[in-house]
């Protein structure tokens, strides 16, 4: 079973189980899949589930009943041609045939009702089922830690669940009632060829166990391979979503990467399907040898069948309902066992869902009653001796670090690429606990706080920001989605952040699509302008803690010293982190913090660092030499 921060499902079998107790597992987890999909359908909708069941049992009554009515047919067209040998054509002679056609025609229209009604249930069922599994995995995945999301396995977990959702549940529920219908359909025809002989169902169901048992076989080995190949699926999605990506566009066309990725999704298809082939061949092979049999077992009973009438033992209308129930036995046994064959294979990749979904939360609050941080007062946040390693991997990015920040008081993180600036934003949010020492807010573990609410506290921005294809008001007012979306405050937002002044420009203003995803009237913003968008919704958001982790990397010089001004002034009275690879707006920082190697390597007033004259004066002056001499503008 794949690795993972999961809770196994009770009832979801591991791999390598042998003898009976493996059996007994497997058969325990097969149901536990299978309820599991039933109690999303009873979620999605009550109704359904009993609609569908009902469809379900007259399918089953249906067929049984239109065979004894085409057997009291024949029977009564053999009764009424002795009586018209005997005396001759007469209006009375065609009443009790008439009769049975009227039967026959009721039961027909009653069949094509059911079939219509089924068709539309299962319709609405799909939609309903597959958006309730949307919901279910777009509600996990909003809860998760982001060491889930730093995970490979995890990512398997939710790409299965994704792909999955479309169509498994829906397909392992009507599979589920069509063998239960059929079931009930076999189930009477069995009674009926009692009749004909004991012997006749156990011949009928003797001759099915071989396609049975290919089915459980290959349903096995198919989801087997498919699951051991995960790697190879997500890499042919990968390369071929490459090519078709927006945002990868014009570097794949200038760099003429298409073909490479085209051929390299070739590749990994190859390597996909020659394993797939085989199993496809050798099962269809073994197919049609147990068909073999099953055919000989149906032909040597219609034979028996028809012998029985010939020698006087039945009527006509007796060998139209045995070999009717003959031939619906065998296609209902076929039935049954190609649908318990998808209902097996789809309830071994529910596993996936049933794994995502047992996906656990570590960052959780410590304490039953967890402390709700205070609002618009002053604050202190205390890092004691952290160390930070991210889950699967052995090196710590974060080092022994010991830091107090106070509110009134700016800090400005500086460091070389790698050296873990963006990481100790993240333990200071609390998006992932330290893996060594703590941080306490007002004097408590941060773990103590109620989770929701410590996240309330920030305005934030970080480097890779989202590019939400909304309109501007909507893109700025996501910094606080617990507010109403007042227009002031939205204008005011961008006027901190810059946005104010080519959001004025814009056909719609504040109204205008950003993207051109899903309307053609979009517009399509600049790296630097989403930039200025998003530290307008950093100010937007009314916090007490404010964090900008590399907000000007794609404005210039000038642009960026605005955003420091405008940050050194929202940010009074409140704790603020500036994270940035360029130092000039750090010179009125209340404190600069170099980090070097996941380490505090110097900490102080510009200042202060400057005539220290080490790693800062370094950076610095090296930085600053680089303007001066027209390198970088």
């Amino acid at each position: 079973m794949e690795r993972g921060n999961y809770v196994r499902t009770p009832g979801v079998s591991g791999r390598g189980e042998k003898g009976e107790h493996g059996i007994a597992r497997r058969v325990k987890g097969f149901f536990t899949r299978l309820f599991y999909i039933i109690s999303i359908v009873w979620k999605t909708n009550p109704a359904l589930l009993f609609a569908m069941t009902v469809i379900c049992v007259a399918k089953g009554v249906l067929p049984v009943a239109g065979a004894y009515i085409s057997r009291d047919l024949l029977n009564e067209i053999s009764r009424q041609m002795g009586i018209t040998a005997e005396s001759g054509p007469g209006a009375a002679v065609m009443q009790g045939i008439l009769f049975i056609v009227v039967v026959r025609g009721v039961y027909m229209l009653i069949n094509r009702l059911f079939t219509r009604i089924g068709s539309g249930v299962n319709n609405v069922a799909g939609e309903l089922v597959v958006n309730q599994i949307k919901l279910m995995i777009l509600d996990k995945a909003g809860t998760l830690d982001m060491q889930s999301f730093d995970s490979p396995e995890f990512y398997e977990r939710l790409e299965n669940a994704n792909r999955e959702a479309s169509q498994r549940p829906v397909n392992i529920l009507n599979a589920t009632f069509t063998v239960a219908s059929s079931l009930i359909s076999a189930a009477s025809f069995i009674t009926v060829l009692f009749t004909l002989g004991a012997f006749v169902p156990f011949v009928i169901i003797a001759a099915s166990i071989p396609g049975a048992v290919v089915n459980y076989i290959y349903r096995n080995k198919s989801f087997g391979y498919m699951r051991r190949r995960s790697r190879e699926r997500r890499r042919m999605n990968y390369y071929s979503s490459l090519v078709v990506n927006k945002d990868m566009a014009k570097e794949i066309r200038i760099l003429g990467l298409a073909d490479t990725m085209k051929n390299r999704y070739k590749t990994e298809f190859k390597k996909y399907y020659r394993g797939l082939k085989k199993l496809i061949i050798e099962e269809n092979f073994w197919q049609i040898m147990s068909g073999l049999i099953s055919i000989a077992a149906n032909c040597a009973l219609l034979y028996y069948t028809a012998r029985s009438v010939v020698t006087g033992q039945f009527t006509i209308g007796d060998y139209s309902l045995f070999s009717g129930a003959l031939t619906s036995i065998s296609s209902f046994v076929s039935t049954i066992v190609s649908s318990t064959a998808t209902i097996y294979e789809g309830t071994l990749f529910i596993d996936n869902m049933i794994l995502f979904m047992g996906e656990k939360r570590t960052v959780v609050p410590s304490l039953p009653e967890p402390r709700i941080p205070k609002r618009g007062v002053s604050h202190t946040v205390e890092f004691r001796n952290v160390s930070f390693r991210y889950p699967g991997t052995d090196r710590d990015v974060i080092r022994n670090v010991d830091l107090t920040l106070r509110s009134g008081e700016s800090t400005v993180i500086v460091g070389l690429n790698g050296a873990g600036k963006s990481t100790l934003i993240k333990l200071l949010t609390r998006l992932y606990d330290p893996t060594e020492g703590e941080i306490l807010l007002d004097g408590h573990d941060i773990r103590e706080y109620d989770t929701e609410a410590l996240y309330d506290m920030y305005g934030i921005i970080f480097q890779d920001f989202g590019r939400y294809a909304e309109t501007v008001g909507e893109n700025i007012s996501f910094g606080d989605i617990k507010r109403e979306g007042d227009p002031d405050e939205i204008a005011e937002a961008a006027e901190h952040g810059g946005a104010a002044d080519f959001i004025g420009k814009l056909p719609g203003g504040y109204s205008t699509p950003l993207t051109r995803m899903f309307e053609d009237g979009g517009t399509e913003l600049s790296g630097g302008q989403w930039q200025k968008i998003s530290i307008s919704r950093a100010f937007y958001k009314k916090s007490d803690i404010l964090i900008m982790d590399e907000p000007t990397a794609a404005l210039d010089p000038i642009a960026e010293k605005e955003v420091f001004d405008r940050f050194e002034e929202l940010s009074e009275g409140k704790i603020s982190v500036f994270v940035s690879h360029r130092l000039s707006g750090a010179v009125k920082a209340y404190r600069i913090l170099v980090l070097e190697n996941g380490r505090i390597a110097e900490m102080g007033s510009h200042r202060e660092l400057m005539e220290k004259r080490g790693k800062y004066y370094l950076l610095f002056t090296t930085q600053a030499s680089r303007y001066t001499s027209g390198s970088e503008i």
